[in-house]
Order: C-alpha cells, then structure tokens, then sequence
C-alpha cells in the first residue's frame, strides 16, 4: 500500500525551523530577519517567538527586540548526550585521550553529510582549537567523517555526499575520486587523516567508534599543524586504535561499571 504524503503541522515546523536557523546563525536575530529569512509572515512570527521565549526557548537581548537561543533548548539538548549508551561509555575514553595527548579531541556522529560534535575535551595548551559541541561540519572535512564514511563502499560514500563537495579551506577535498582515494588509505591504515582541510591551521587524526556496522561516530584528535609532526600523527593514531580497541571490549559490556574504570584506564597504557 502506498504511504501517504507527509505534510508537516505548519505552526510546529515553523518552530523548529526557527530553532534550527538561529543556532546556526550563532547570534541574536531581528524579528524582521528572521520573518525574512524563514518567509514566515510577521503577524505569524510574533506570537510563535513570544511563546518560544515564554517557554525557555528563546531568549531576547537587553534591547528585547533580538532574539536567541535560550536555556531551554540546552537543557534539552544535553539531555541527548546524557541519555546515548554509546556515548556515555566512551567518555572514559576521551578523557584519556585528553590527558595523554594534550590535545583537543572530538566526539562526532554522522548525520546525513555532515559531522555533529556531541562531546569536546580541550587542549592543555594555550593554542588550542576553537570549537563547540553541536557544530555540524561537512563529513568530507573532517578526519571524523573519513574515519566513518571509510567503513562504507564508494556507492554508498557516493549517495551520502551527492558530487558537489563544499570547500571550507584551499586543501578541502572538492572531488569526490580524490575524497576516495583518502578513504581508501584509511582502510588499509585503520584510521584517517586530514591537515587543513576543514580549518586552516588545523590537522587531525580519527578512528570509528566499533559500536555498529557500518559506524556513525568517531573519535579524534585535533592538533595545530605547528605540532604536526609526521611521528606526532603515527603516535596518536596508535593511541586512537588502542582506544578503539578498549572501545570494541567497553561497548561488548552489559553496562557501564564504576569499578571497573581504573583497570579500563590501565588497558590504554
């Protein structure tokens, strides 16, 4: 039988597009720019943003005319990485990771074409990297997405990223056959790289998280390229598959246990 078309509820989805377009935007909007941007009729638009501030989800500036993100939409968000099983038990991991390299490291999932951050350590040093939990990057970026999109064929690396690759920095892979190529390298090696490809100055190395087949997250570290050395990326990328491995054993287990941390700690070393 023949699944009825889909046709959203206009006032819901108008809520979340809101939602979705201002923690995009990264700052306060104008009623007017968002009634722009969304083509939402302000007469309309008015009353869904009193509501969303009503409720938490917005917030006003001091001018109470620009509208943000409010603390509503944190609380709930957060609750997303409180509630994922797979998460949770990795994050021993990256604070391992942390501690032993010094570095950034990253937790993302793939979502789509894009890599979603859902957990950050940062650096010990004073440069360090700039980034956010919630930040998507395009998965052709990033060594997150390498490392992932590498457990898939070319066809289906294909039918996930479509043939236009964006370009975020002069190094970014725009060409789908040279996108593949690296993905090729990471399979034979067992993680991936980037130098520059998703910022400028910035290099990393990623493995998968072993918790389905194919994986949808990743873990990495981020290092500035003036501590980028070609040993510096074999020394992490032993560390990451270690990991990866403690991960395989971590994630195999009926649930996480507070007693068995230090001797998780110990199988890293």
């Amino acid at each position: 039988m023949t699944e009825p078309r889909f046709r959203p509820v206009k006032s819901a989805d108008r809520v979340l597009a809101i939602l979705q377009w201002l923690a995009a935007s990264g700052r306060p909007r104008t009623l007017s720019e968002i009634s722009r941007e969304l083509d939402i009729p302000v007469s309309s638009l008015h009353a869904i943003l009193r509501t969303m501030q009503r409720r938490g989800w917005l917030e006003t500036d001091e001018t109470g005319i620009r509208f943000g993100i409010g603390v509503e939409a944190l609380r709930v968000g957060s609750s997303y990485a409180r509630s994922d099983d797979v998460l949770v038990r990795a994050e021993p991991v990256l604070d391992r990771l942390a501690e032993e390299t010094g570095e950034t490291v990253h937790y993302g999932r793939l979502d789509g074409e894009h890599i979603v951050y859902l957990a950050k350590r940062d650096s010990h040093h004073s440069l360090r990297i700039h980034s956010a939990i919630g930040r998507r990057i395009p998965a052709h970026a990033a060594a997150l997405g390498k490392a992932i999109l590498a457990r898939r064929s070319d066809a289906e690396v294909r039918a996930i990223l479509g043939d236009a690759l964006p370009a975020l920095t002069k190094r970014t892979r725009t060409s789908v056959d040279r996108l593949l190529r690296d993905l090729a390298k990471a399979r034979k090696l067992g993680y991936a790289t980037e130098r520059e490809e998703s910022d400028q100055g910035l290099g990393c190395v990623a493995v998968a998280v072993p918790d389905r087949s194919p994986p949808r997250d990743a873990i990495s570290v981020a290092v500035p390229t003036a501590r980028l050395s070609a040993a510096r990326v074999e020394e992490l990328a032993d560390l990451l598959m270690r990991c990866q491995t403690v991960l395989c054993e971590r994630l195999a287990l009926p649930s996480p246990s507070p007693s068995s941390e230090p001797g998780f700690l110990r199988d890293l070393d």
